[in-house]
């Protein structure tokens, strides 16, 4: 953990305000703007970032997904949703943008740059800086089968499972004891299903491990690298 981090995103969650998206990318809903935040329910500075994030939720422009870690368990509070290989895609990511560690929060767009995402013009401006346009090969998925259409360049085919419905978690001990915090599209299953080297290629999914999940495909340069596509199902 860097603790430099910590510090900076504790100071930035304490004057974050409430983030209002911009009106329109070159993104749409066949091109999806994939924002992915890294928390944790024991992290008190991450509730700020968490609600902007959620304020994304319900764009069609916009994938947001929210990656529950467990590096905070520590503090008295067992996160409800984090697993060790959510907490690692952060490890990979650090190495990826050249950090010298992870940090809560912490908000990923298109795999390209990244950021606290607590205060609403940083968040703004990190959506705007990560925008990829309307490029990269056509994605179509449903749950049993993902379809990646031909293009240019190649890439890493990562399925995510998560939860669209909005979840409100009761925090007991830890730095939130006594909050209720609200959780949505909360990432369940992470697979990373293959590559994709510019050809078309479909993949048989595996099952969901429960009813009610949404499926995305993320197509990335490398494991954690710049996302080229996104889909989701409907």
């Amino acid at each position: 953990m860097n603790a430099s981090f910590v510090a900076a995103c504790s100071c930035l969650a304490a004057a974050a305000t409430n983030y209002v998206a911009p009106a329109a990318f070159a993104a749409d809903a066949m091109h999806p703007l994939v924002v992915e935040l890294f928390q944790s329910q024991g992290c008190s500075s991450c509730p700020p970032a968490n609600a902007n994030v959620l304020a994304l939720a319900s764009r069609p422009d916009v994938l947001a997904l929210s990656w529950e870690v467990t590096y905070w368990d520590y503090l008295g509070w067992k996160d409800t949703f984090a697993r060790q290989d959510f907490t690692q895609r952060q490890y990979d990511y650090a190495r990826s943008l050249g950090h010298d560690g992870v940090f809560t929060p912490q908000v990923v767009v298109n795999g390209r740059v990244d950021g606290v995402g607590a205060q609403s013009g940083e968040l703004a401006a990190l959506m705007r800086q990560g925008e990829r346009g309307n490029g990269g090969p056509a994605v179509r998925v449903s749950d049993t089968r993902a379809e990646i259409g031909a293009g240019s360049g190649s890439g890493q085919v990562v399925l995510v499972r998560y939860d669209p419905a909005l979840v409100q978690v009761a925090i007991h001990r830890g730095e939130n004891a006594g909050e209720t915090l609200p959780h949505r599209n909360v990432v369940q299953q992470v697979a990373y299903l293959g590559t994709w080297s510019g050809q078309s290629r479909s993949f048989d999914l595996p099952a969901p491990p429960r009813a009610g999940l949404r499926t995305a495909i993320l197509v990335q340069a490398g494991r954690t690298g710049p996302v080229l596509a996104a889909a989701t199902s409907k």
